[in-house]
């Protein structure tokens, strides 16, 4: 049940319009949300951005994961300790060493917890 779930959360619910660098050196714009002036128009476009970005977020979450877990292969020669993985992505040691168990179930096509 919980992967058709994730399959929708891929989809891009809102397009990340580009920012103008000229607008974005003001702190009040955001998107343009500034502008709308209906409030439920305001929610639905604050709400397609918040979706967008948590999806964004989950998918750097999982290309961290399999980043780590390629540094960590044994296979590799030139492999990367956890403690040098976690220093670099700014994690602690254990987050990291879950972080590649996580990114090798990702390589595998399997989810964590065996699904």
């Amino acid at each position: 049940m919980a992967e058709p779930e994730r399959t929708e959360r891929r989809l891009r619910p809102a397009h990340l319009l580009f920012e103008p660098s000229e607008t974005v050196t003001d702190p009040e714009h955001f998107f343009d949300l500034e502008s709308i002036e209906d409030p439920r128009e305001l929610l639905v476009r604050a709400t397609e951005l918040t979706l967008a970005f948590r999806a964004a977020q989950e998918r750097a979450v999982e290309f961290q994961a399999v980043a780590a877990a390629q540094l960590a292969d044994p296979r590799r020669f030139d492999r990367v300790p956890a403690a040098a993985i976690a220093e670099q992505a700014e994690w602690t040691e254990d987050y990291a060493r879950k972080m590649i168990e996580f990114g090798e179930s990702l390589l595998r096509g399997t989810t964590p917890g065996g699904a």
